[in-house]
């Protein structure tokens, strides 16, 4: 949603900037350009560090309010400045310039919960300076303020009075004592009466510098007032953050343009150019070096060694800077197709390069620009593929520049940006597991908004050009007019076929086909003490082997995650976790998060000592069948229900999977009576569904009623009798009403007399999780949801259903990334189970 709402603000923005500046010429811009005095540059200059300086701030009294003393001031500064920096110039603020803050503050063993506090924050200081400068432009001059509805120059001033005055009380209610915003179970402390005072000084230093580094760039006289401009500036700045294009651009200009009414005046345009290069470009390009500098020096006692040592201190760095510069290669590609060539240099070409070669190189910057667009999102998940396209497509684009024009700066750039990529080759190893690549709708959008962007300046760049039917097939030295149309054809061709294609065939992941189960895994079933353990034996799983044949995971994968069903299964502990490194491995090279699904607690030091983190899915009922028998008070409602099974004349058999094929048609329709009445469908992955080539490997256990089966289950079997469960479990609607009571009493006893040392009952889901104000919070929601959910699943129905077998209760988990994956990775596994938000804690 959001990613359509900018993409629209940025159109409508072009469109806007389309009518405003319809009566001024390319040219007469550049020479604009070219005549900004150098003292006016520098001036500008300084008012941008003064600006992100004031940025740098905001962070620090963040910082210093959510985590006291424990991120040096020097740090949380750059993660400021330099989050801004990148955010501004990408787009997308709270993603890109917010993945940099968690980077650095996760580094400096911050929580994700105070650093989503931290990026919270520092996000609303500068709204609130936003704010503030407005109050102030209807207090100084209100009658001049455009897009405000008037209610007269006295009311106007008042009502920016009191916006000052409510600040003012604001800061006085901070002042009494410490206080804590709480919405709902979420909780944010607020910074004290001096640092909300310290932000609010750096906010208006911010916006005002920033608004200044433009204002000096502004030709005399295209300006009507300071405070109508600081407003002009501050709602052109908003609406660039709204339309998340990168910098803003197209709605930042569009709105300085109509607000300040200068388009008609080159002089103020080149100012607005001359602003993107200060501000956007500059401070960009700082940040991205600035950052690699303080990571070496950070790390910098490991910097002893060879080169390659120093490499490795920032490698995970190298992703998403490659990224950024194969976007920004991209953006100059394009602008550099769109606009004209200079004459002098296309003259000295002509007698070198054939007029066809012209023509196909000009088309191949543009296609060479668009696909760098697409491949940064391959080069920020460290794709291999994305690494080899990258270098191919920096190296044509080198080409490509030199045979269109003799751009030989922009030449020079796309081959040092492929020698930086071929120098860290080694960062990029990850081939996904048959998937096709495909954008999400956020990347898309933004390289929607930048190809709108580049081709409004083409024909802005052309507009002096008449249009005719001709120039489409005019081939000259000096069709420059002719070449950008036919690239601007291919540009929205190609960007049509890529929307198209993520419509039809979704974002994301596709699915990752089941494999047939190898010939291992049944016997290494057989072997395995877990009941559990059968789910291999489902077919719709992957399989990790080990490379001797001695145990095995089973994954499937689900969004961006491979999904490990329980624990690696194996004869002893070494084979176990060698599997579980080599499939966290496999996760890695392929780009996906690594989770298992309902592990138990015994090997949790295993999966932690991956940098995996355990959420607490609900418990396991467990009967020990020692002690177990149907005598006793607490027994008596088992006792019952096996009893008038007898009574109804219904009786209980365990029949040998040598035998289930002849009774397979009746249990099919015993199990499509349950499934109809239950208004459901076959559940999958850690749940067996009925399929005559999964039920022919168990027992069944089936309740008749004149020689007919009205119930069934199959049995798990674990290895060494050490433990005994069953899967499906169903009957037929107009079954006796104690049905699953006599079922299960009958099966308890059953497998107590084979000798069998535990029954797994299955999971109570959210069941044991903590609610008190000092757990995790993802133990108070769990927590909640068990108390309050009863209208969705219940939850404390079923836990009481199991307790009246007097089990023992342990936890189960769903291991999975730390940080902003934890959701992710329970979406997916949510999605890979059955799709319902709450099926995930089932078994």
């Amino acid at each position: 949603m959001f990613a359509f709402f900018g993409v629209g603000v940025a159109v409508l923005s072009l469109l806007v900037l389309t009518h405003l500046s319809s009566e001024i010429s390319f040219k007469a811009v550049k020479h604009s350009i070219h005549a900004i005095p150098n003292s006016t540059l520098l001036l500008a200059l300084f008012f941008t560090f003064v600006s992100f300086a004031a940025v740098a701030l905001y962070d620090v009294v963040a910082v210093e309010t959510i985590a006291p003393k424990r991120v040096p001031y020097y740090i949380s500064a750059m993660a400021g400045g330099a989050g801004y920096a990148i955010s501004n110039a990408l787009g997308f603020s709270l993603l890109t310039g917010g993945a940099l803050r968690y980077r650095v503050y996760a580094a400096e063993g911050i929580n994700v919960a105070d650093i989503g506090r931290i990026i919270g924050t520092s996000w609303l200081a500068i709204w609130f300076a936003f704010t503030i400068m407005i109050a102030v432009a209807l207090v100084i001059d209100p009658t001049r303020i455009p897009w405000i509805v008037s209610f007269g120059p006295v009311l106007d001033q008042v009502i920016g009075a009191s916006v000052l005055l409510a600040v003012a009380v604001l800061l006085y209610w901070l002042s009494r004592r410490e206080r804590t915003l709480r919405i709902g179970r979420v909780s944010v402390r607020l910074p004290s009466s001096q640092g909300a005072m310290l932000q609010i000084i750096a906010g208006l230093i911010d916006v005002a510098a920033a608004a200044a580094t433009l204002y000096v760039l502004m030709p005399h006289g295209a300006v009507p007032s300071i405070a109508a401009f600081a407003l002009i500036y501050v709602v052109a700045v908003a609406l660039g953050i709204i339309s998340h294009a990168p910098g803003g651009i197209g709605a930042f200009e569009a709105t300085m343009i109509a607000g300040l009414g200068i388009g008609t005046n080159p002089d103020a345009i080149a100012a607005l150019l001359a602003y993107r290069a200060i501000y956007t470009l500059i401070p960009f390009l700082v940040a991205i070096i600035g950052f690699v500098i303080s990571e070496i020096l950070r790390r910098r006692h490991l910097i002893a060694g060879p080169t390659m040592l120093a490499v490795r201190v920032f490698e995970t760095l190298i992703p998403p800077l490659s990224a950024g510069i194969a976007f920004l290669g991209g953006i100059v590609l394009l602008i550099s197709s769109v606009t004209p060539d200079f004459t002098r240099r296309l003259e000295v070409l002509s007698d070198f390069v054939p007029m066809p070669f012209l023509e196909m190189s000009h088309l191949g910057a543009s296609f060479v620009g668009l696909a760098l667009l697409i491949v940064a999102r391959g080069l920020a998940r460290r794709l291999w593929r994305a690494w080899v396209m990258a270098v191919v497509l920096f190296s044509l684009g080198a080409v490509f520049s030199l045979a269109k024009g003799l751009d030989w700066e922009e030449a020079l750039a796309l081959t040092l940006m492929a020698g930086v990529l071929l120098l860290f080759g080694d960062s990029f190893y990850r081939k996904p597991m048959g998937e096709s690549f495909k954008l999400t709708w956020g990347w898309l959008a933004s390289i929607g908004t930048t190809a709108f962007a580049v081709l409004w300046l083409g024909f802005f760049a052309y507009r002096h050009v008449e249009y005719a039917n001709q120039l489409w097939w005019e081939f000259a030295w000096d069709a420059q007019a002719s070449r950008f149309l036919r690239g601007s054809v291919l540009l929205l061709t190609l960007l049509a076929a890529i929307t198209i294609n993520t419509v039809i065939n979704g974002v994301g992941r596709g699915k990752l086909r089941a494999q047939p189960i190898p010939e291992e895994v049944p016997d290494l079933v057989a072997q395995s003490p877990r009941a559990s353990d059968a789910l291999a034996l489902l077919g719709d799983k992957r399989f990790l082997m080990d490379g001797k044949g001695r145990g095995f995971v089973m994954f499937a994968r689900s969004g961006g995650s491979l999904v490990s069903m329980g624990e690696p299964v194996g004869g002893d502990d070494g084979v176990v976790g060698g599997l579980a490194w080599a499939f966290r491995d496999m996760a890695d090279r392929t780009g996906a998060r690594t989770v298992f699904y309902g592990v138990g607690p015994e090997r949790l030091p295993l999966f932690l000592d991956m940098g995996l983190t355990a959420l607490k899915l609900g418990e396991v009922a467990r009967v020990e069948l020692r002690d177990f028998s149907l005598e006793g008070s607490k027994r008596q409602p088992l006792r019952y229900a096996a009893r008038r099974l007898e009574k109804e004349g219904i009786s209980f058999e365990i029949l040998p999977k040598e035998q289930t094929p002849a009774v397979m048609d009746e249990l099919r329709e015993v199990s499509d009576a349950w499934l109809e009445m239950k208004s459901g469908s076959e559940k999958r992955f850690s749940l067996g569904s009925f399929e005559v080539a999964y039920l022919s490997h168990f027992d069944i256990a089936v309740l008749r009623k004149d020689g007919a089966i009205v119930a069934f289950a199959n049995v798990w079997r674990g290895a060494g009798q050490k433990e005994i469960a069953v899967d499906l479990m169903r009957h037929r609607p107009d079954a006796s009403s104690v049905i699953m009571d006599g079922l299960f009493a009958n099966l308890l006893m059953a497998a107590k007399a084979e000798g069998y040392e535990w029954f797994n009952l299955g999971a109570a889901p959210l069941s044991g999780l903590s609610d008190s104000h000092l757990a995790s919070r993802w133990n108070r929601i769990g927590s909640f949801i068990y108390r309050r959910g009863a209208e969705f699943y219940r939850f404390d129905g079923l836990r009481a259903f199991k307790d009246k077998f007097g089990p023992k209760w342990t936890p189960y988990y769903l291991i999975c990334p730390p940080g902003l994956a934890t959701p992710r990775s329970l979406i997916d596994a949510t999605n890979l189970v059955s799709g319902s938000p709450f099926e995930v804690f089932k078994r």
